[in-house]
């Protein structure tokens, strides 16, 4: 005799435990994981604090990646306590041991005054543009809400910043600052993919807003069309959460470097000259810092900027993709950063080296003896590419 779906479900029930939601709230505050099966039309209407969002289709799919552990206490709910009891049986068959239902679900929960909100929720564009984002349980829907209400500032429109600035309004960076005082030249479009050439003498600030909000009108950009002294970085800098460094002096980047030290801000670091390129990330406290490297800029005859010596039009590609990368994993809070490692990558042989950096005990900006503003430091305008010379000396 073929089975009703009552009788499946009172099959089920008396194979599984449920829970009121008193129970329930007991649990959660006592480090259960509460999962919510319900479908992301429900979910946004409301559901429980720190709830684990898997809609009950994807379930044995996704639970594995999202909760691991197959000891942890877990408390599955629904609208009212069916799926709920379908979706705890389906853990216990994987051999989750330790799995409840909670009896009325997320009505009954309500109607109990337990506490409960109206998540953050990304539009439904959103979920199509970010799609592949949400799939990735490092991602997934929080993660994005992180990206979009992340602020980065990008120094320099150019060869670097291109491409970084590209890719991060692409993955949804909320708020992305473009600080350049430069204009679109015709020499600039070999490499810096934001320009084109109808927008020739067009301030690069304003050529790249065209260019990133016509990829992402999620992004606001916000332009900085001057150049970076120390009466106005640490000013600029305070608004933002991660500055990425796309410059070609040696100035510039020291006073980046410092500002950051001061301001506590991650620091992206990038250079490139000719078929060479290198990148690593600057966290104050956490690794070295621009300075620990190289104390003092080389002399002008051993620094060729890139309109001297030239540079590859690809290579800054390589190089702003890392950085950008870098962004995002600070953004997201995965991986490992390059702190106190330096990325290096010989575009002809196509070969990465990581280097190991060490902090300099007597650095002086984030040493013992570090000064706690700018005003008294000097930023000798020297122009750059790759400082080989101090690598080779370290």
């Amino acid at each position: 005799m073929a089975k009703t779906f009552r009788d499946l479900l009172n099959e089920t029930k008396a194979s599984i435990r449920e829970i009121d939601v008193q129970t329930a709230d007991h649990l959660r505050r006592e480090g259960a994981l509460l999962v919510d099966v319900r479908e992301q039309d429900e979910v946004d209407q409301g559901m429980v604090p720190e709830a684990l969002h898997i809609p009950r289709g994807y379930l044995e799919l996704q639970i594995e990646e999202k909760a691991p552990g197959r000891d942890r206490p877990i408390a599955i709910y629904c609208a009212g306590g069916t799926r709920s009891a379908f979706a705890a049986k389906a853990l216990q068959d994987l051999g989750y041991t330790d799995v409840t239902s909670v009896s009325g679900g997320f009505t009954a929960w309500k109607n109990a005054n337990l506490p409960w909100g109206v998540p953050r929720s990304l539009s439904p564009d959103q979920r199509r543009r970010y799609s592949r984002h949400l799939l990735i349980p490092e991602v997934g829907e929080a993660g994005q809400q992180k990206l979009l209400d992340a602020k980065v500032l990008l120094v320099g429109a150019g060869g670097l910043g291109s491409p970084a600035a590209f890719y991060l309004a692409a993955a949804g960076v909320g708020t992305l600052g473009v600080l350049d005082a430069d204009t679109v030249d015709d020499s600039n479009l070999q490499r810096q993919i934001l320009h084109t050439t109808d927008r020739l003498g067009v301030a690069k600030v304003d050529s790249a807003r065209t260019a990133i909000e016509s990829l992402n009108p999620d992004v606001r950009v916000i332009g900085h069309n001057t150049r970076l002294h120390k009466e106005n970085v640490l000013d600029i800098f305070s608004g933002y959460d991660i500055i990425l460094d796309g410059t070609d002096n040696f100035a510039t980047r020291y006073l980046i470097n410092d500002a950051c030290v001061l301001l506590n801000k991650p620091n992206i670091h990038g250079s490139i000259f000719r078929f060479e390129g290198q990148a690593t990330t600057f966290i104050a406290g956490q690794g070295p810092c621009y300075r620990c490297l190289f104390p003092t800029p080389p002399p002008p005859e051993l620094a060729p900027s890139c309109a001297e010596a030239g540079v590859l039009g690809v290579l800054p590609g390589t190089i702003g993709l890392l950085q950008a990368t870098e962004v995002i994993k600070l953004i997201l809070g995965i991986g490992d950063p390059l702190v106190g490692r330096l990325l290096t990558y010989d575009a002809l042989t196509t070969e990465f080296r990581a280097l190991r950096l060490s902090r300099d005990p007597h650095c002086p900006m984030c040493g013992p003896d570090a000064p706690t503003s700018l005003d008294d430091i000097e930023y000798t305008d020297v122009a750059c590419a790759i400082p080989a010379y101090a690598l080779a000396s370290r």
